[in-house]
């Protein structure tokens, strides 16, 4: 590894500067509408398109409980009954689309020869929980009534979410268990919210580490919780969950310097204990967020080859 880099007093791996040069470009902002822009801007600085012969089309699916919009993703070698991944984009629940979390996405798909669905879920404040999760966990129990529709194996049907994505599928996850729910073979969580109190342990430690902050934290949880009874509610924090028990195996990330660290390290901790099989990774001098270099860097690009490599072993 290249010399480090320092940002907020933190010391830095050398690829997280895509990310700090990004953010500074795509300036400063105020409003909900100018977050979203920015994100948009900010994805796309990190992007590239995805290769020419994989079939990508956007539809609406008629879910039990309205339509909801999604992209999907098909390499051109995928098998006729090909593995699944759901996945679900991060952005604090309130910003992020189809397009932010397309260069992840394709990525999936190529890498593990899977089918991927990427869920536009409706986004907070406008929507606060369970819009999100209803739409998430929507589009699961559709695929799995509708596998032919996308030529996938409904035994081998994953979720992956990033941030507020990884709180939505670890939440359906528990939805599925709970609800006799479709099958879901494998999650992972990337630098996921899983719904700890917002205090102490990693939140202090890194309080005003670049990428994501404490405050930005508690504003999108704000956001998102709008109810008194949703704060218990362990579809919308499943860190509070009773039980961890017969989920499915869960790989689990997380970056050094990153106020929501805990919330991954001791989500991993309480599956391990009901005896889930985890694997627990965290990125070295990374910050939230860091799997947006993974085609920048040979940092991003290993952190990128630990998801492609467990969710290709734990779906074969």
């Amino acid at each position: 590894m290249t010399d480090t880099i320092m940002a907020n007093g933190k010391e830095l791996h050398p690829d997280m500067k895509h990310m700090l040069d990004a953010r500074e470009a795509a300036g400063p902002v105020s409003t909900i509408e100018e977050q979203r822009a920015a994100w948009t801007k900010y994805s796309d600085a990190m992007s590239e398109p995805h290769p020419a012969d994989m079939k990508v089309d956007d539809r609406s699916l008629s879910c039990s409980h309205g339509a909801v919009l999604v992209r999907v993703y098909r390499p051109s070698g995928a098998a006729a009954a090909a593995p699944c991944i759901v996945y679900s984009h991060g952005g604090g629940f309130m910003k992020g689309d189809l397009q932010s979390s397309d260069n992840f996405a394709w990525g999936l798909s190529a890498e593990i020869n899977a089918v991927v669905v990427s869920v536009d879920y409706r986004l907070a404040p406008e929507h606060p929980f369970p819009a999100a999760f209803d739409d998430v966990y929507g589009v699961i129990c559709y695929i799995a009534a509708h596998p032919s529709e996308f030529g996938v194996d409904t035994n081998r049907i994953a979720v992956c979410g990033d941030s507020a994505g990884g709180n939505l599928s670890a939440a359906a996850c528990i939805a599925a268990r709970d609800t006799n729910g479709p099958k879901i073979a494998a999650q992972s969580l990337i630098y996921p919210g899983t719904g700890l109190e917002q205090n102490g342990g990693s939140y202090d430690e890194n309080a005003d580490a670049p990428g994501l902050t404490k405050a930005a934290t508690l504003k999108y949880r704000d956001m998102y919780l709008t109810r008194p009874e949703d704060h218990e509610n362990p579809l919308a924090r499943p860190v509070i969950a009773e039980s961890f028990k017969e989920l499915p195996p869960a790989f689990i990330h997380t970056a050094q310097h990153d106020p929501i660290r805990d919330d991954g390290e001791i989500y991993a901790e309480k599956l391990r204990a009901d005896g889930v099989d985890v694997t627990y990774r965290c990125a070295k001098l990374m910050i939230h967020g860091f799997l947006r270099v993974r085609a920048l860097g040979p940092g991003g690009r290993a952190e990128f080859e630990a998801v492609v490599n467990w969710l290709k072993e734990t779906l074969a």
